[in-house]
C-alpha cells in the first residue's frame, strides 16, 4: 500500500515538473517575440540617443555664441575668421599679403571667453598656428568644438585638434551685388565686422555653423571659415555639412542656436549668410 502510494506521489511529482517546463516550439516563439521586440524599440533608442546628441551640439554652439559676445563686448568687434592668412594675396598680384602669417582661428581667440583661459595661456599668439611654440596647445582635443554625432577614428588632423564648426565668411549661392565682390559674412579674413555692420540683424544672420565633412577643420587653424555654396549636406566642399538627419546646427549672430533644416528655400540660405544684403526672409 504505501509502496503504491510512493510512486503515484512519484508519478505526480514528475507530471507536475513536465508541465513547467517549455517545449522547444515554444521557446523559439519567445525567442522571435524578443527579437521582434527588439527590432521595433532599437529605431526609438537611436532616435532618441540621435535626439540628446544633436541637444548636445546645439549647446556648443550657444557657447561659441555666448563667447563670441563676449569677445564683442571686450573688443567692439568680432574676432577675425583667421588672422595673417596666407591666401589672401597683395592686390593686382598672385602674391601673399602674409607669407609668413600665423593663420590663428577665431575660435582660438575665444579660448578665454568660452571657460578655457588655461588653454588659450598655452597659446603663443605672436606665433603661427602650426609653429612648435603651439604644438602642444594645437593637439588639444577641446570637446565644445566637436560634434558627438561625429564620430571619427582620431580626433587629430596632421596633428592638431579638430573642429566641426566653422565660421560664416559668406555666400555664393547667389551673385555677390559688391563690385569688389568682397565677402558678405562675418567672419572675415581681411576684415574686423562689428554688431552695428550687421544690418540684416544678428538674429537673422548666421556667424557659426556645422561642416562635418571637411578634412582639415581645425580649431587653432583659420581655415575653418567657409562661403556657403550649395543646399545643406550637398556640397563637396567646405559648407553647411552635419551629421544629424535633415539638416545642420547653425549659431546666429544675436547668440542663438538653432536647426536648420536642409530643406530651407536657397534664396533664404543665401541671405542668413550675408551681414548686410537686405535680401527679403523667409521662414526657417
Amino acid at each position: 500500500m504505501l509502496n503504491d502510494v510512493g510512486v503515484s506521489m512519484q508519478r505526480s511529482r514528475i507530471g507536475f515538473a513536465h508541465a513547467l517546463g517549455f517545449s522547444l516550439v515554444e521557446l523559439l516563439v519567445v525567442i522571435a517575440v524578443i527579437g521582434l521586440l527588439a527590432g521595433l524599440l532599437l529605431p526609438a533608442v537611436q532616435s532618441s540617443r540621435e535626439s540628446a546628441r544633436r541637444m548636445t551640439c546645439l549647446n556648443n554652439l550657444h557657447h561659441i555664441g555666448l563667447g563670441l559676445l563676449a569677445f564683442h563686448d571686450v573688443y567692439k568687434r568680432f574676432p577675425l575668421g583667421g588672422v595673417e592668412m596666407k591666401v589672401l594675396k597683395i592686390p593686382g598680384t598672385n602674391k601673399p599679403l602674409y607669407p609668413n602669417g600665423r593663420q590663428l582661428a577665431w575660435s582660438a581667440y575665444i579660448l578665454p571667453y568660452v571657460e578655457l583661459q588655461s588653454l588659450a595661456r598655452r597659446i603663443d599668439f605672436s606665433k603661427a598656428y602650426d609653429s612648435p611654440e603651439n604644438a602642444s596647445a594645437a593637439a588639444e582635443i577641446v570637446p565644445l568644438y566637436l560634434c558627438p554625432s561625429h564620430s571619427r577614428n582620431s580626433y587629430l588632423i596632421d596633428r592638431f585638434a579638430a573642429c566641426d564648426y566653422g565660421g560664416i565668411y559668406g555666400q555664393r549661392i547667389l551673385p555677390n551685388p559688391d563690385p569688389q565682390n568682397r565677402p558678405q559674412g562675418i567672419m572675415l579674413y581681411s576684415q574686423y565686422v562689428r554688431i552695428l555692420d550687421v544690418k540684416d540683424g544678428t538674429s537673422h544672420t548666421l556667424i557659426v555653423s556645422e561642416d562635418s565633412e571637411s578634412l582639415d577643420m581645425q580649431w587653432i587653424f583659420g581655415g575653418n571659415v567657409f562661403d556657403v555654396s550649395a543646399p545643406i549636406n550637398t556640397a563637396n566642399e567646405n559648407d553647411l555639412h552635419s551629421k544629424h538627419p535633415y539638416g545642420v546646427n547653425g549659431l546666429m549672430a544675436d547668440g542663438n542656436a538653432r536647426f536648420l533644416s536642409q530643406g530651407m528655400d536657397m534664396n533664404t540660405l543665401s541671405a542668413i549668410c550675408t551681414r548686410a544684403g537686405g535680401e527679403p526672409l523667409g521662414e526657417f
